[in-house]
């Protein structure tokens, strides 16, 4: 069943050709640990669920990734520098490996780790592009309550204001009135 919905949301990523430059164009940094997520594939599947035929606009793109050895926001800069130099998508770079500093965890291990303390378990799915061209899912919540249309509250993060203030400001059921809020 995973798989499957794995092959969906890849089939939809293949079809998008600016989410397909931004795919191609952070595999070519060699990151270890990276994906791209958060709204990348977030918003895509809840357009297509909602039947849309041109993608909602992303406000930016997320790539995370973890590098423990180089955790400084400037290598951060340096990278969103570099992508911004080559295209005109609107990047957002952040190692995770920090940003357990931020939200006042314990350090996270890896990607995935530091994803399931984000606000909102539908928002913690990423893809990654190998060399070849494979795709590879990173969802630690899995994918079957995004592929619901819910945006379901991840108590982990501890902070319910933070998800219902997400929530308004990025005006979710405006822009997808079908979803369904659980938290």
């Amino acid at each position: 069943m995973c798989h499957d919905l794995e092959n969906r949301v890849f089939a939809w990523l293949r079809a998008d050709p600016a989410r397909l430059e931004a795919l191609a164009l952070a595999e070519r940094l060699h990151l270890a640990d990276w994906c791209l997520a958060a709204g990348f594939v977030r918003n895509l599947v809840w357009d297509r669920l909602h039947g849309y035929t041109h993608p909602t606009p992303l406000d930016d793109i997320d790539l995370v990734y973890f590098d423990s050895r180089d955790d400084s926001a400037a290598r951060d800069r340096e990278l969103e520098t570099y992508l911004s130099a080559v295209s005109n998508l609107p990047w957002s770079v952040k190692n995770q490996a920090r940003m357990h500093e931020r939200n006042g965890d314990a350090p996270y291990r890896s990607t995935c780790d530091a994803m399931t303390y984000w606000v909102e378990r539908e928002t913690a799915v990423g893809v990654q592009l190998g060399r070849e061209g494979d795709m590879s899912m990173v969802a630690p919540f899995g994918l079957a309550s995004l592929l619901e249309g819910k945006v379901t509250y991840n108590p982990r993060c501890r902070n319910r204001a933070a998800f219902r203030e997400r929530s308004r400001r990025k005006a979710w059921l405006s822009i997808w009135p079908r979803l369904v809020v659980v938290g």
